[in-house]
């Protein structure tokens, strides 16, 4: 199977009062492409290089993908990334819990390692013109929302701990094709 693991940085963050994804600019897209299986960056000005994989991927995966990625990037995409097939583990983990947990929530109890730092110190780094520190930031991502994927499919479960608990989650990451291409479901912002 092709499958491919995104997450995408921005330039800039939302506007006070506004949460519209059109006026978010992609700073930086990592990836991780299972059938290379190796890691890949690409900056605003190389997302013509991007398209191609992910319009060949069997499943695109990621965390968020299709409340906040997904629509980033659709400012770029000809098309509509929406019909990209895509298994949104935020998405999984929501319908289950009935609350949003971050990245940070699942990975530290699942895996025993977290992320590096927030949305605001990706712009910064973007901001300085740190572009290999950025990279370096937003391919952490990539590889534990990889790693919380492999591990819900190992064991069915992942973990969960925030201010409003903590606990097991059962998950399935295998969903039908009808799941995987489902466009109904978006989370809030």
């Amino acid at each position: 199977m092709n499958e491919i693991v995104l997450d995408i940085e921005t330039q800039n963050p939302f506007q006070f009062g506004n949460k519209d994804v059109r006026d978010l600019k992609v700073s930086l897209v990592g990836l991780y492409h299972y059938g290379q299986d190796q890691f890949l960056s690409f900056p605003e000005a190389k997302l013509g290089e991007l398209w191609p994989l992910l319009e060949h991927a069997d499943q695109i995966i990621g965390y968020n993908i299709k409340g906040f990625d997904f629509p980033v990037l659709n400012n770029y995409y000809s098309g509509n990334t929406a019909h990209f097939p895509a298994l949104d583990l935020m998405e999984i983990i929501y319908q289950k819990l009935g609350f949003r947990v971050s990245l940070q929530d699942v990975a530290r109890p699942t895996l025993n390692v977290g992320k590096t730092g927030d949305g605001l110190k990706a712009i910064k780094l973007f901001r300085e013109g740190k572009m290999d520190e950025l990279r370096d930031y937003c391919l952490q991502d990539v590889r534990l929302t990889r790693d919380l994927y492999e591990y819900g499919k190992k064991h069915g479960k992942i973990l969960y701990e925030n201010k409003l608990g903590k606990g097991e989650i059962a998950v399935d990451f295998n969903p039908s094709t009808d799941q995987k291409h489902s466009l109904n479901f978006t989370l809030p912002i």
